[in-house]
């Protein structure tokens, strides 16, 4: 790497040094004789080079001289400028010589650029620890990254598996709905209905001889829950019939027997199903 940046700084230098030289001697030796012209391209050239190396010993040791860098820069920025004063001197060749004159100055700038990279130059194991740190974190950013896009891919499809099984059970919940809905209208229209009583009652007539019961289905509506009854004294079946026959006829016409075993057991009474149930009929009878 070091060759890279040395060697076209010191290219362009000896190819400076040489115009400088070329054109000194062109330029002096028409007014005086060109050994003294030599010496006068020799000495700019020299002193150019002498402060160059003097600059480069001083890099190597880590130190620095602003007085060395201005005569460096001075050197060849005298150089540039007696490019350009030729070019100026001739006139059919004059844009060729100011193409090159900028060379001197580009030369300094290389040099400079060449000390800027052994400022910040690192050693091979350095940067192959650089490396080794650069390759570790792209490593952990695509394993994130992959983590990532794998834990999204899990989350849209099982916000996808219940978002589909949400609609299927909205999907059965209607269904169930409108069966309900459709099963509870067929029993109010058969509640409602003008022969619905006479067709129960020719059924059960049979059954219950000189009884006329109220026939009543079951109503679409809220339910109340019924609060547990604390258990009392076990009624005998004399005191059971007279409790039903009291419910039975507290209103007229008389209370059906839905109605009567709600009144009862609303009042605090207690007994089995079967044994109400029997005590109406004996009563009813």
């Amino acid at each position: 790497m070091r060759a890279k940046t040395v060697l076209p700084a010191v290219a362009m230098t000896a190819v400076s040094m040489v115009l400088t030289l070329a054109v000194v001697v062109m330029w002096l030796g028409t007014a005086v004789p060109w050994p003294i012209a030599l010496v006068v391209g020799l000495g700019i050239d020299g002193g150019w080079l002498a402060t160059l190396a003097y600059e480069r010993r001083l890099a190597a040791q880590g130190d620095h001289s602003p007085v060395v860098t201005a005569v460096g820069w001075l050197f060849g920025l005298l150089a540039a400028g007696v490019l350009v004063a030729h070019a100026l001197s001739v006139g059919s060749s004059a844009g060729a010589w100011l193409a090159v004159a900028w060379l001197p100055v580009a030369a300094k700038a290389l040099w400079l650029v060449h000390g800027m990279w052994e400022r910040t130059a690192l050693t091979p194991g350095a940067l192959g620890v650089i490396r080794g740190i650069q390759q570790e974190a792209r490593d952990e950013a695509a394993v994130a990254r992959a983590r990532l896009r794998a834990e999204a891919g899990s989350e849209e499809t099982r916000l996808t598996a219940v978002t589909q099984a949400g609609a299927r059970v909205a999907r059965v919940q209607a269904k169930t709905a409108e069966s309900l809905a459709e099963a509870w209208s067929t029993l109010e229209a058969a509640r409602r209905g003008e022969d619905t009583g006479r067709a129960l009652t020719s059924v059960t007539a049979p059954v219950t001889p000189g009884v006329t019961p109220r026939w009543e289905l079951p109503v679409w509506g809220p339910s109340e829950t019924v609060g547990a009854l604390e258990a009392g004294p076990a009624l005998s079946d004399a005191q059971l019939d007279v409790l039903v026959d009291e419910i039975r006829h507290s209103q007229v016409p008389a209370l059906s027997y839905r109605e009567m075993a709600i009144r009862f057991r609303a009042a605090g009474h207690s007994a089995s199903e079967v044994r109400l149930r029997a005590a109406w009929k004996r009563v009813a009878a």
